[in-house]
C-alpha cells in the first residue's frame, strides 16, 4: 500500500510541465462551500492544462477537450481486503477512463502498475463486463460469497487491543462450534485502529437456503454468552448483515 498524495503529485507535475496551469482537487482545496465547482469550472473553461486530484475527480464529470487521462498507483484498487475488490478495481479504471476523448478526438489512458499481467487491467484494455462478470461470479460461488450465500460481518471495538482480540478469538470459537467452517478466523482489516479503538472482525456465510431468522438468533446467543463475562462487557460488538 504506497500512496502518493496529491499535493506531492501538484509538485512534480509542476516541476515537469513548468509552463503548465495545474490545478488540484481533494478534501483539502475543496473545503469551502463553492470550491469544488469552481475548480471544476476553471478546468471546463480552460483556466487550467493538468487536474490533480483523488477519485472524486473520475465520477461523472464531462469535458469535453479533455484527451489524456492518467491514473498513478492503481495496484491498491485490486490489494483490498473484500472480495468486491475487483469489481470496484474494474468499475473505477472504466469511469476514469471515460474522462477521456468524450467528444471529438479519441482519448488516450495510461495506468501504472507493478502488476501489468493483472487479469483485470486486460479486461480493462477490452471493456469486457461480461467477463468480469463470468470470472467473478464463478470465484464467488467457489468460495461462498454473495449472491450465493448471506454475510453476516462482525465488528468488534475495543480501548484495550489485548482484550478486542482475546473476546473476538472466544467469539470465533463458539460460532464455529455452531456453524463450523462458515465461520472466517479472526480478522485484522486494514485499518486496525479508529478514534483510539483497536477493531478485529468475523465473517459468517450462509447459505440462501438457510433459516436467517435462526442463523440470528444463534448469533445472539453466542454474543450474550461471550458478554456474559464480565471482563468482556467493554467490549462493543457491531453486527452488520450483507454489508456493503
Amino acid at each position: 500500500m504506497i500512496g502518493f498524495g496529491t499535493e506531492r503529485i501538484e509538485d512534480e507535475i509542476q516541476t515537469l510541465f513548468p509552463e503548465a496551469r495545474v490545478l488540484r482537487m481533494d478534501l483539502d482545496t475543496t473545503r469551502n462551500k463553492s470550491a469544488y465547482q469552481d475548480i471544476i469550472n476553471a478546468f471546463a473553461n480552460h483556466e487550467c492544462d493538468i487536474l490533480v486530484g483523488t477519485q472524486m475527480i473520475t465520477k461523472g464529470l464531462h469535458f469535453d477537450d479533455v484527451r489524456l487521462v492518467a491514473v498513478l498507483n492503481a495496484d491498491p484498487l485490486f490489494n483490498q481486503p473484500d472480495f468486491r475488490a475487483y469489481e470496484r478495481a474494474f468499475q473505477m479504471l472504466e469511469q476514469v477512463a471515460g474522462r477521456a476523448g468524450r467528444k471529438g478526438a479519441k482519448g488516450e489512458v495510461w495506468i501504472q502498475t507493478f502488476d501489468p499481467k493483472n487479469r483485470i487491467l486486460s479486461l480493462v484494455q477490452k471493456h469486457d463486463y461480461e467477463a468480469l462478470y463470468q470470472q467473478q461470479i464463478a470465484e464467488r460461488q467457489m468460495f461462498h460469497y454473495s449472491p450465493f450465500y448471506r454475510l453476516i460481518r462482525l465488528q468488534m471495538r475495543d480501548h484495550n487491543g489485548v482484550r478486542v482480540h482475546r473476546v473476538a478469538t472466544e467469539l470465533q470459537s463458539h460460532l464455529t462450534r455452531i456453524f463450523g467452517r462458515r465461520v472466517s478466523a479472526v480478522i485484522i482489516p486494514s485499518v486496525e485502529r479508529v478514534q483510539a479503538y483497536t477493531i478485529r472482525e468475523l465473517t459468517l456465510r450462509i447459505e440462501n437456503s438457510a433459516q436467517i431468522a435462526e442463523a440470528k438468533r444463534r448469533l445472539r446467543e453466542s454474543i450474550d454468552r461471550v458478554w456474559s463475562i464480565p471482563s468482556n462487557k467493554n467490549t462493543k460488538i457491531i453486527i452488520d448483515v450483507d454489508p456493503l
